[in-house]
């Protein structure tokens, strides 16, 4: 069985601003040639931080590979977030009290996946889930 993939994305404008989150689900690798596109997910959420957003879109790549039956299932997910990756992997601490509470709702979703981790990319290779996060931005403002 192979490994899920997910990128996610998120994003504001004015930063805080108008936000949107992206997420891009692949059973196998797509960087190897060998991903299968299970899901993508755009969400606009009103006004608010990038990080906000960030962990926001983790959340809904959780939420979403829920749904797909793949609770279980080893999940890596990759974001251009520094700050969100090293958060949640537990070697930053998180001390903006709005994070908190985002970092606590995407815990509690990844005891559906034991098996989760999370990778660092550069932003040129998180373009699907950039756009996304744009599109939900442009269709709701």
């Amino acid at each position: 069985m192979e490994r899920i993939i997910i990128y996610t994305d998120g994003g504001a404008r004015n930063n805080p601003g108008p936000a949107g989150a992206g997420v891009v689900v692949y059973e196998g690798d797509p960087s190897t040639g060998s991903g299968h596109l299970l899901a993508q997910v755009k969400k606009y959420l009103g006004s608010q931080t990038n990080n906000w957003a960030e962990y926001e879109a983790v959340a809904l790549a959780l939420e979403e590979a829920q749904k797909l039956g793949l609770a279980g299932r080893e999940v890596e997910i990759r974001m251009d977030s520094k700050l969100v990756v090293e958060q949640l992997s537990g070697n930053w601490k998180i001390k903006e009290p709005t994070l908190k509470p985002q970092a606590a709702k995407v815990r509690a979703l990844l005891a559906h996946f034991p098996n989760a981790r999370f990778t660092y990319i550069p932003r040129e290779e998180n373009a699907e889930a950039d756009a996304l996060v744009n599109e939900a931005i442009d269709e709701a403002t």
